[in-house]
């Protein structure tokens, strides 16, 4: 009997195939992929706890952010407070010293008048009173000419001191 070479591949198969039971090659396969599919699970469900964290921490972040822009905010709107606030008491200041330079300027102006015209006053009694004198002692002669000019000059100076308001 002489068999064909199919008839020989299929018995080699055969025994290729019962030797590989024989050994438990498809339970060591199956097991290596039940290993390699749970390693591959695992790191799937580490993949998702890590996506997990980044997220959590990614959202921690936001928020963090989100918090220190409000604060940097408040900051800025304070300091823009305070600023206009300075400025308005700067210039109330500055109004309120520029009032005062310019009531003590005009109360100087006013008293450098009042003195003016005060030694104007005097200057005007002394030469009034040296006209009155030469005039009356040219025209009168005498104990009644001497005795009239002190009765006038000292009547004249108590009038003027009256209208200047020291009488």
């Amino acid at each position: 009997m002489t068999f064909g070479a199919e008839f020989w591949v299929a018995v080699a198969f055969i025994l290729f195939v019962l030797l590989l039971l024989y050994y438990r090659v498809p339970e060591l396969v199956t097991e290596a992929l039940d290993a390699r599919a749970a390693a591959i699970k695992r790191e799937l469900e580490e993949a998702r706890k890590l996506k997990e964290e980044a997220q959590a921490i990614l959202a921690d972040y936001q928020r963090r952010r989100g918090e220190v822009e409000n604060e940097a905010q408040e900051i800025i709107d304070l300091a823009k407070r305070e600023a206009e606030a300075l400025a308005a008491e700067t210039r109330k200041s500055l109004a309120e010293a520029l009032e005062r330079r310019t009531r003590a300027a005009e109360e100087k102006i006013a008293r450098a008048g009042e003195q003016a015209m005060a030694e104007v006053r005097n200057i005007a009694v002394d030469v009034s009173v040296a006209a009155a004198e030469r005039i009356i002692a040219e025209k009168l002669k005498g104990a009644r000419a001497s005795a009239l000019v002190d009765e006038s000059i000292a009547e004249l100076g108590r009038k003027l001191r009256s209208v200047d308001g020291r009488g």
